[in-house]
């Protein structure tokens, strides 16, 4: 299926190139090296209603389609993959608010994170339970009319800055027939009696969409906290979870992209033994390759992005994609570095921050081990 962007979606796509050169990238060594978040930008993205890009216009979103999202994803990752993170992961919050909320919780919870008042963050991960989320330990039991919430999730974007909340976190609250565990969702404000931070996690790449530790310790809130129906909260994750692929694989074509427009340009500056880098076969090929699989991976985000726009199912269109994307920006990072020699591995350059962003897209909504179980299991059912 061959996806035709709308003259709307072109325009989308220029505005938010424009917005991430002149906003984004003249602050990206300086993110990347204090680990520091963009709130400047932030509200700025929330108030142009990228944020929001997908969601309902009552609740502060912009009304837009799926595509049109990936596009802005796509577009920011290009420029700085952090920064399209925190968007990324922003979403996964609004998603889940969105289509499981009540109307009081997204007039509460869904509108400051989507125009960029607050950030969401979705906690989900334990220490021993990452791809297998059903088997995490924290857990919350219904005292009269409060959930109380112990245990401790890690690797949680967007946590602990200073526009976080609030946190969508996952907890046991029982066991069903079968003796597996009943996981439900619950939506937990920033800074509730009970919830605290650990340690803000160092990472290779993604350093300026914080990243880290949640505790709670008979943290209380009340019944009416609870996302959608008490036990639906892993269904309700996981689909959720196959959304949030298709826009990491975006972030990861943005990577394709930005590597081959940075190769190019560096390969037309740079003379080498009196001949011009562009003359050397075999770095022509090399952004042969990234050109080829940054077209191949944009075919696959946009058809499965336009496949949810239009209430088809994409499960497997988006774990193909995300494994594909992922995989090739890696790759691309990597020969983007070779491209670039000394200066690529420094990083002022733009290359070397990209290697450290891609490698964290290979791992995060599922590693590359996952998607292919994933993908094989629905072509042999």
């Amino acid at each position: 299926m061959l996806v035709k962007v709308k003259e709307e979606q072109k325009m989308i796509r220029k505005v938010v190139r424009e917005l991430a050169e002149r906003e984004v990238a003249p602050m990206s060594e300086k993110l990347w090296e204090h680990q520091s978040f963009p709130y400047k930008f932030w509200r700025m993205a929330g108030e142009l209603g990228l944020i929001g890009l997908p969601y309902e216009e009552e609740f502060g979103g912009g009304g837009g389609d799926w595509l049109s999202f990936v596009i802005v994803l796509e577009e920011l990752a290009r420029v700085d993959c952090a920064v399209a993170n925190a968007i990324m992961a922003n979403s996964s919050v609004g998603s889940l608010i969105s289509n499981y909320g009540t109307k009081e919780q997204k007039n509460k919870y869904l509108k400051p994170i989507l125009t960029g008042e607050k950030i969401g963050a979705i906690a989900l991960t334990e220490a021993n339970a990452g791809s297998d989320a059903s088997s995490i330990k924290t857990h919350a039991v219904l005292d009269g009319d409060e959930w109380v919430l112990n245990g401790s999730k890690i690797f949680i974007s967007n946590s602990d800055n200073d526009i976080t909340g609030p946190v969508v976190l996952a907890a046991v609250t029982g066991k069903k027939e079968d003796g597996r565990n009943e996981i439900s969702n619950f939506i937990v404000p920033n800074r509730t009696p009970g919830f605290t931070y650990g340690r803000k996690l160092n990472k290779i790449g993604w350093r300026a969409s914080s990243t880290g530790e949640l505790f709670f310790e008979n943290c209380r809130i009340p019944n009416e906290n609870l996302l959608g129906d008490r036990g639906s909260g892993l269904k309700q994750t996981l689909t959720t979870i196959n959304t949030g692929r298709i826009l990491i694989a975006s972030m990861g074509l943005g990577i394709l992209q930005g590597s081959l427009d940075r190769s190019i340009s560096y390969m037309k500056e740079r003379t080498t033994f009196g001949k011009a880098l562009t003359e050397y076969q075999s770095l022509q090929f090399k952004i042969a390759d990234m050109a080829t699989h940054t077209e191949l991976a944009r075919l696959m985000i946009y058809h499965a992005a336009s496949l949810k726009d239009d209430g088809k199912p994409f499960d497997k269109e988006a774990s193909m994609a995300k494994l594909f994307a992922t995989e090739k920006a890696m790759e691309a990072a990597h020969q983007a570095i070779q491209i670039h020699g000394g200066y690529g591995i420094m990083s002022e350059y733009a290359v070397s921050r990209a290697f450290g962003d891609a490698k964290v897209l290979e791992i995060v909504e599922g590693t590359s081990e996952i998607q292919r179980m994933i993908i094989s299991r629905m072509l042999l059912k």
